[in-house]
């Protein structure tokens, strides 16, 4: 897994999980074109990453049992496929479903995850797997900003566009970049995806992880759906450009974030997550004094993706040294969790924005950090640290079912 495939990894995982996340910004955009109400509008991110959701779990368990150098492919031309229609979508009911087939089919990058993984020498695992998820993480603030630019030149049409000719570049240069590995295991379809659901239930490690990242989503989502709704509001009343810049914000947060793969390396993971964690419910704070501040909200952004990433980073490489011959399914169930719970997390950014605006948002976010804590020390206490974590060996989980 050298650098130059590490870094081609990280630019198509960034590009596939972005188109989870071009109408974000857009909202308003779209509910004044299509005629129909903002709460209805910021359905399409809920309908998108349940789409996503499903498809992780009915798609990316494949990686452990096919050819990677063509299922990437695959996926990428399905997503331009999806992507083209939604360009053309002329009716808000048609663009929901066409998202939702986006979502269904941008998983190119959660195979990636798991393929970097296998790629990977112990020593440098966290490294590599924390520049590429890294470089997904990136792509989700980027795609806010990238979307704000061009639907403010072109309409919000054209990124769409933009996104089919990308992940059809993509699609041939992955083709012959990955290199043919031979499946870990052989199981068919329905057994395989079972398994997914087994691995759950038989590991309490597994199960940990999940809840931690889930809660993670949920509050990353809440903040940005609502934080559209509260600067295209008074007293900030910011077009779709500006709104997208603000993802630009995020970007110093990935680049400190790729450091947790390197403390994952060393066996300091635990600490890293509960560390994570507090700076969470610290931009959640900060964001709910600051709603009228521009430079508050900037603080906030940098702060909640510097733990998010961070946490998300550390999570995903601690999950995967559970059970090195089920990478993919591990991915699968990791990434299902947590697009579930950030569709649950958009969902509820709705929700709570119609009752009671941002205070209600960032009150909300903070509860559920208080969770994540809560549940982060429990599992400290009760047995759940890796043994020899990032001590060069191979880590085995000593807590199971």
């Amino acid at each position: 897994m050298n650098r130059r495939l590490t870094l081609l990894f990280a630019i198509a995982g960034g590009a596939a999980v972005g188109n989870l996340y071009w109408s974000q910004p857009l909202l308003d955009f779209i509910a004044d074109d299509l005629k129909t109400d903002t709460s209805s509008a910021g359905l399409l991110v809920t309908a998108t990453q349940i789409g996503y959701a499903l498809g992780v779990l009915l798609f990316v368990p494949l990686g452990d049992v096919v050819n990677r150098r063509i299922l990437v492919p695959i996926a990428l031309l399905c997503a331009t496929a999806a992507l083209l229609a939604s360009a053309l979508a002329p009716t808000f009911a048609v663009l929901l479903v066409t998202l939702a087939l986006v979502g269904l089919t941008t998983v190119s990058g959660q195979i990636l995850v798991p393929l970097a993984g296998d790629l990977a020498d112990d020593s440098s695992r966290g490294r590599v797997v924390g520049a590429v998820v890294s470089g997904i993480l990136i792509g989700i603030l980027v795609s806010r900003t990238v979307s704000g630019l061009i639907a403010g030149a072109a309409g919000w049409r054209a990124i769409y566009v933009v996104a089919a000719a990308l992940a059809l570049v993509l699609a041939v240069l992955l083709y012959f970049a990955i290199p043919r590995l031979e499946p870990r295991t052989a199981m068919r379809y329905p057994a395989l995806i079972a398994s997914v659901f087994s691995i759950v239930r038989r590991e309490r490690a597994v199960r940990w992880h999940l809840v931690l990242g889930g809660i993670s989503f949920a509050v990353f989502t809440m903040f940005w759906t609502s934080l559209t709704f509260l600067l295209s509001a008074p007293p900030f009343s910011f077009g779709v450009t500006a709104i997208g810049l603000f993802g630009l914000v995020g970007l110093a947060g990935a680049a400190a974030a790729q450091r947790a793969g390197r403390l994952s390396d060393r066996g300091l993971a635990m600490p890293t997550i509960g560390v994570t964690w507090a700076l969470v419910l610290v931009s959640f704070v900060v964001a709910g004094l600051a709603a009228d501040s521009v430079v508050g909200i900037v603080v906030a952004i940098v702060v909640l993706d510097v733990a998010i990433q961070g946490h998300n980073i550390t999570v995903q490489s601690r999950m995967f040294l559970i059970d090195p011959a089920a990478r993919s399914r591990l991915n699968t169930a990791f990434v299902t969790n947590n697009f579930i719970c950030g569709a649950i997390g958009s969902g509820l950014a709705t929700l709570l924005w119609a009752h009671g605006g941002w205070t209600a948002v960032t009150l909300g976010g903070a509860v559920l950090c208080g969770v994540a804590l809560t549940v982060w020390a429990v599992g400290r206490r009760g047995g759940l640290l890796l043994r020899h974590e990032g001590a060069g060996g191979v880590p085995a989980p000593v807590a199971s079912a």
